[in-house]
């Protein structure tokens, strides 16, 4: 029995549970009108659906995180004694074959001959997998029905299902709130402990002050063409000049497209022109590689050549333009639900003082809407920054430190794809300086984040 049935049976419980709950309410009432009821019977039917499906669902998701240690251990206990003893004397020897009984159990290929003792753990494997979903279902359905009935015979006109929900819910929304917090912590704590492992291989200053980024690290003494440069200024370079770039692109257009939608554009127009514009949001970033490797990185180019000036089939500038034409509607649509969010109070108090049109959005609207529009720009900042497929086709991956545009270069989150792709030994300095790469990239980030609050804060104005 697969885990998705499991699931489905059980929300199909929990909505059959609410109605359940919310017929036995109304029957409370005994003809009378509702307002004998504590509560409504839409509570009283919640509060039956979360004890029915709430625990159940919970026992699934703890199930399926112990569920490959569990067997794991089971499977281990019945090894052979020379197989066993491999988890002391050659810890990656018992990773390899722990991971060919999986292998073997799913039907997939194996990296060694299958002997009687594979054989059989694997079939212990599968064994105890059925094993244990059955036993899941039959715990987890019963789980749902005994607690759903429990909840049901706790009904009365009395009862506070209200009260009972809103705890429930309030925990729900706790318990989600810590486990993003936790994601996070745990996110940024991986990046340290990793990063500090490079900074135990490579000099902190040669990371942070190096000024060549070539990580290709020899495996043997007498290899050639294995350099070792993890100076990681040319790509921060690269990546504050391909934002610059799309910057410079997205926010004019932008925040020009909000103005108009929001000031000038009727409601025929604005209905036409906000959804064209946020159909850019939707396209995938590939298609937007392609169309800077294929149209406008030549066009520059050409355009380059007649004008005496000698451009890189793959620039900076190709990248960021395209990349900015990407992040416009993460400035204008933002920008112009602000805009529209400005009491019309303002404007009429505006027009009332002889101002005209213009003079009100440069000194009433714009500045009433500044904190939306900088949070709009902070978010288009960190998209451009992210942006990992449109400099690998359009700007590529020389690490070149130059403030031109018109020449190649890369970006930090270009590097991270390239350091990570294919089997990498998480021990080499090169793998390990994705991770440096990462946590710097997060630093700077942040010192976005906190820079953007503090103007946010500085020109918030309270609106009655």
């Amino acid at each position: 029995m697969q885990i998705s049935y499991l699931v489905i049976t059980l929300l199909l419980l929990t909505g059959v549970s609410y109605f359940w709950g919310r017929r036995r309410a109304v029957s409370l009432a005994k003809g009378e009108h509702l307002v004998v009821l504590h509560s409504l019977p839409s509570f009283h039917g919640a509060y039956v659906a979360l004890w029915c499906g709430l625990p159940a669902l919970i026992l699934v998701l703890l199930w399926m995180i112990l569920e490959p240690q569990i067997i794991e251990m089971l499977v281990i206990n019945q090894l052979p004694a020379a197989q066993a003893d491999l988890a002391t004397t050659n810890p990656n020897a018992f990773k390899l074959l722990l991971t060919d009984i999986q292998n073997l159990a799913s039907g997939n290929i194996v990296s060694q001959s299958i002997d009687p003792s594979l054989q059989a753990a694997a079939n212990s494997y599968v064994r105890y997998e059925e094993i244990g979903q059955m036993a899941l279902f039959l715990v987890a359905l019963s789980l749902a029905i005994i607690l759903g009935t429990f909840a049901r015979t706790r009904l009365s006109q009395k009862f506070r299902a209200r009260n009972q929900v809103e705890t429930i819910a309030r925990w729900v929304m706790i318990t989600a709130s810590m486990i993003a917090i936790l994601t996070t912590i745990g996110i940024v704590l991986s990046l340290i402990f990793e990063t500090i492992r490079f900074f135990e291989k490579v000099p902190f200053s040669e990371f942070l002050f190096g000024l060549q980024w070539s990580p290709q690290m020899a495996l043997r003494e007498d290899q050639v063409g294995s350099s070792g440069a993890f100076g990681a200024v040319p790509l921060f370079a690269g990546t504050f000049l391909i934002t610059l770039i799309a910057m410079l692109v997205a926010v004019p257009i932008g925040l020009f497209s909000a103005v108009y939608m929001s000031e000038y554009a009727g409601p025929t127009m604005r209905s036409m022109v906000k959804p064209a514009l946020e159909i850019l949001a939707g396209v995938p970033t590939v298609v937007y590689g392609f169309f800077a490797a294929l149209t406008v990185a030549p066009f520059f180019r050409g355009a380059g050549d007649s004008l005496g000036l000698d451009v890189s089939s793959e620039s900076a500038l190709a990248a960021g333009v395209v990349m900015g034409i990407m992040i416009i509607p993460f400035v204008s649509s933002l920008s112009d639900d602000v805009m529209n969010a400005v009491p019309q109070t303002l404007r009429d108090g505006a027009y009332a003082l002889g101002a005209t049109q213009s003079e009100t959005i440069k000194q009433v609207i714009l500045p009433a809407a500044l904190p939306g529009i900088v949070g709009a720009v902070l978010l288009a900042v960190s998209r451009a920054i992210g942006e990992t497929m449109i400099v690998v086709m359009a700007a590529g991956l020389a690490a070149n430190l130059t403030a031109n545009p018109l020449e190649a270069v890369t970006t930090v989150t270009v590097q991270i794809a390239t350091l990570l792709v294919g089997d990498q030994e998480f021990d080499s300095a090169k793998t390990l300086a994705a991770f440096a790469l990462g946590l710097v990239l997060f630093v700077i980030t942040l010192c976005l984040n906190m820079v953007a609050l503090r103007v946010v804060r500085k020109y918030r104005e309270k609106y009655d």
